[in-house]
Formats: C-alpha cells, sequence, structure tokens
C-alpha cells in the first residue's frame, strides 16, 4: 500500500519524470533504447495499423506488434532478425527507395522521419527487444537518475531527473520559492484551500528541520484532504446531487460521496477500494459501508416523468453502468 504522503508526490513526480525522460537520456545516461519508451510509439502509430493485433485490417499475415511472429521466418526472409538489421526484412522495407517497397506505403498517408528509422535499425542492432506494457510489469525497473553538472542543486533523485532536462534546455532552476508561497501552494495542493493567517504566520516562525514536513503531515491528517482527493474519482464515478432530468430532483447520493471521503481520509488501500465499489455487497458478512461502496454502480441519472418507458430507462442504466466501468478501469 502507498502512504498518502508517498501517493501525493508520486502523482506530481510522475509526470515530471515522463516528461524529463527524454531529455535527460540524451545527457549521458544509457544509449540503450527502451521499447515502451523509444520504439512501441513509432510502431503503434505508424506499422499497428496493416501489422498489428486487429486481424480484420492486417496485410501480408505480419504482425509487429508480437515478437514471436515479427521474427520468424516467412519463406527465406525474416522481418526482424535481432542483432542483424541488414538482414532484416523490415528494415530494408523502411529504408527503402522504391515506391512500391517501401513501407509505410505511400497510399496510407504515414511516414516514418529520418530519426524514427534510425532508431528502428539501432533497435534491431541492440536485440530488437519487446516488452509488455508497463502496468503489466510485475516489478517496475529501477532506473538510474542521469548524470547532471550541477550536483549540489539536487535534493533528491527527482531532482536530478529536473534538472537534467533542464540543463539539456541550457536552462537554470528557478530560485527556490519562499516559506510563504511554497505554503500556499502545498495547502492549495493538499487540500483545495488556501491557509489560514494563524498557519502561514506559524510556518514562517518555524525554523526546524521537519518545518517543510510537519506541514505535510498536518495537511495529509486534515479531513479537507479527502474532500479534495474525492472530487477527481467524483468526477470518474459520474456523481452527482441531483437527477439529472426534468425537475432535477435532490438524488440523496451524498452518503456514497461521503464514503469516497472517508476513504481517502483512511488511506483505504486501492484493491479494497475498487472491490468495494464493484462488490461490496458481496463480501462476506458485509458492512453497511461495504454496501454503501456499491452506490458507485447505481448513480445514474434518474427521472419522473409520466411518459417514461420502464424498461428503456433500465435499459439505458445499464449502458451507462458499462460505459462507466470501462471509462474508470479499462484504460488498455
Amino acid at each position: 500500500m502507498i502512504s498518502r504522503r508517498a501517493s501525493c508526490c508520486l502523482v506530481w513526480g510522475m509526470g515530471i519524470v515522463v516528461s524529463m525522460s527524454a531529455g535527460a537520456r540524451a545527457e549521458g545516461t544509457s544509449d540503450r533504447i527502451d521499447f515502451n519508451r523509444d520504439i512501441r510509439p513509432v510502431l503503434a502509430d505508424k506499422c499497428f495499423v496493416c501489422h498489428g493485433p486487429d486481424a480484420g485490417t492486417r496485410k501480408a499475415k505480419l504482425r509487429l506488434d508480437l515478437r514471436e511472429e515479427a521474427v520468424r521466418d516467412r519463406d527465406g526472409s525474416r522481418p526482424i532478425v535481432p542483432g542483424k538489421p541488414d538482414e532484416s526484412e523490415a528494415i530494408s522495407r523502411i529504408f527503402s527507395d522504391s515506391d512500391f517497397r517501401r513501407m509505410p506505403p505511400a497510399n496510407s498517408n504515414l511516414t516514418l522521419t529520418d530519426a524514427q528509422k534510425n532508431l528502428l535499425r539501432r533497435w534491431v542492432e541492440q536485440g530488437a527487444e519487446y516488452k509488455a506494457h508497463w502496468s503489466l510489469i510485475p516489478l517496475p525497473e529501477k532506473i538510474e537518475p542521469p548524470a547532471v553538472k550541477n550536483a549540489n542543486w539536487p535534493r533528491s533523485d527527482l531532482d536530478r531527473f529536473v534538472l537534467a532536462r533542464l540543463e539539456a534546455e541550457k536552462l537554470s532552476p528557478a530560485r527556490e520559492a519562499g516559506k510563504e508561497r511554497w505554503l500556499r501552494r502545498v495547502t492549495f495542493d493538499l487540500t483545495g484551500l488556501p491557509p489560514t493567517q494563524e498557519e502561514i504566520d506559524a510556518f514562517l516562525l518555524d525554523n526546524s528541520v521537519k518545518s517543510y514536513e510537519n506541514v505535510v503531515d498536518r495537511l495529509l491528517a486534515s479531513p479537507r484532504y479527502g474532500e479534495k482527493m474525492a472530487v477527481h474519482w467524483l468526477d470518474v464515478a459520474r456523481y452527482a446531487d441531483s437527477f439529472g432530468y426534468q425537475s432535477d430532483l435532490d438524488t440523496q447520493g451524498w452518503p456514497y460521496r461521503d464514503w469516497v471521503i472517508r476513504a481517502f481520509n483512511v488511506n483505504l488501500p486501492f484493491d479494497q477500494f475498487i472491490t468495494e465499489q464493484l462488490a461490496g455487497d458481496l463480501l462476506p458478512a458485509p458492512t453497511r459501508d461495504q454496501r454503501l461502496a456499491t452506490a458507485f454502480l447505481r448513480l445514474h441519472r434518474k427521472t419522473q416523468e409520466g411518459g417514461s418507458v420502464e424498461e428503456e430507462f433500465r435499459q439505458d442504466g445499464i449502458s451507462d453502468r458499462v460505459s462507466t466501468f470501462g471509462t474508470a478501469f479499462l484504460g488498455l
């Protein structure tokens, strides 16, 4: 289970690390090409439409999304020969000057840049390693932080990724924010509210080593933290306080809203958070809260229109439930 402090830092940090990785790699980290980071996006954008998982659009019975298919012998030639780009038919095709042989074909309206072609060639040269989608890899790989010139600036490994990109762009870090500005930012981030004057005064007077850490701990312990975090999930769950149709009456759905807030405030493990919303009533000896959590499945729009058809409205509810479930959980 990820602690609340770790999770709030992780959400902020992931965007930084992902966006900085390409620039950081250029500044002296490994030149090893990573399939998920460097190759999969190119193949998915330029190749999978004709040589991917969809059998209905696949051409030449060739799949490049599966390594065993991509390296298989096909009547004396192989699309990809790991370690040997000059013997790889796919590499030969993408570099071909012939309109007839070149891939992607001209009529596909897809083209590879010179940089992308060279990237694919280097990938094959390095062994054409494939990887599962990052979310399906049980243990994420440890990424070594990049080397930086200003070794005194980083306070953590995350800072080194940020600084590596700044240095690649020949930029210098901004000056450190003052204590009052930092307090305002972190308070809005974790609670959605500005700090009170009393909180500002107390922080400015606190010169202890853990003054910043103490603020974060206080904010994470605040009921306002759960309210702020719940907003994002309630959007996914299509929560609303009213029917959404003609009279737009009160749904009395607030107990579910409060359950979500409590879940964040008690740091409910994510698997439990999901299980209780999808099947809380099916758990052994379910509690009142576990039953309440299943309101996630019943937050449809409602109507009291006299002319509404009951079966039609029931089917609308089923469709809404399926759509919401897919949006929330089927990101792949």
